[in-house]
């Protein structure tokens, strides 16, 4: 990943150039700061930023920049697992928020664990995004938003974005600024770029891990899972603009959400493994249908 990455220092140089203009006057939206470059990262800034994850897990990831960059011009990374024959697609995502580090690290876990010889009878083709918000997991110290102040999991498309989010930002959360959805949906280059894989991989399953709530959450057809791990099914609700509601609700792929139990450690190596297993022998049991076109 390293020297993929320094592939990538022309991209910074317009970065450097790039400027996110502030919010107009009059506005009620949190101003959109300017974002200077930063550093492409490589295994070595995840290894001293991510918790229990070392180089040589990294490296052994075979992580490939993918066809978006964040804010400040960072490759979001990919690592795809396509086994002969595989037709059941399954995209995983870690750290849409950047400071739950332990959303990331569990995803280079499963990572390996995806590479070992199949544990289904059905292959899958894995893409894994362990790190999609890499600007808020950089920053000092980790943030939830992005580079522009924005969360990303309030930026999908969900229907009536337009009235819902901000009234929900407004009134819900009295405008917190660590929750702010944006200025229009997809408007942010993360969100984006994980709306064109949801459209261009067509995934019939999406696994969104994040922190620290230690739940497990549910949207859209099919039976949920009752536990991964040790975490247990507790529905939570939807909200505008988040992943689960647009993809789950509006799109129809079933979007399984990990809440870990703390955003700054990982369970250990066995319960990682359990959660993996289960997530596995759940998705042998239940009937996965074709993917919704998310092209329309």
């Amino acid at each position: 990943v390293d020297g993929l990455a320094r592939l990538h220092v022309a991209a910074l140089v317009l970065a450097c150039l790039t400027g996110m203009a502030a919010a107009g006057p009059g506005r009620a939206d949190p101003p959109r700061a300017t974002a200077p470059a930063t550093v492409v990262p490589g295994c070595e800034d995840f290894a001293r930023r991510l918790p229990n994850v070392s180089r040589a897990l990294c490296m052994a990831a075979g992580l490939q920049p993918g066809s978006g960059r964040s804010v400040r011009g960072v490759p979001l990374y990919t690592r795809d697992i396509q086994p002969e024959g595989a037709k059941l697609r399954v995209l995983v995502t870690g750290a849409i928020h950047g400071d739950e580090l332990s959303s990331a690290s569990l995803a280079l876990h499963w990572i390996a664990l995806a590479q070992q010889p199949p544990q289904m009878p059905q292959p899958v083709h894995w893409r894994f995004v362990p790190v999609l918000n890499p600007d808020g997991v950089l920053h000092q110290p980790p943030r939830r938003m992005n580079a522009n102040g924005v969360d990303l999991n309030r930026n999908f498309p969900t229907p009536n974005w337009e009235r819902d989010a901000p009234v929900y930002w407004d009134k819900r959360t009295r405008k917190d600024p660590r929750r702010w959805p944006g200025p229009k949906p997809l408007s942010e280059p993360e969100s984006r770029f994980l709306h064109e894989q949801m459209q261009t991989f067509r995934p019939h399953l999406i696994v969104a891990i994040h922190a620290p709530y230690g739940v497990l959450d549910f949207d859209g057809p099919s039976v949920p899972p009752s536990r991964l791990g040790r975490l247990y099914l507790d529905q939570v609700g939807i909200f505008p603009g988040s992943l689960g509601n647009y993809g789950g609700v509006h799109k129809g792929v079933p979007v399984v959400t990990i809440e870990l139990p703390n955003s700054m450690r990982t369970p250990l190596e066995a319960e990682m493994r359990q959660m993996w297993l289960d997530l596995l022998r759940w998705m042998g049991e239940k009937s996965l249908g074709s993917p919704a076109d998310t092209g329309r």
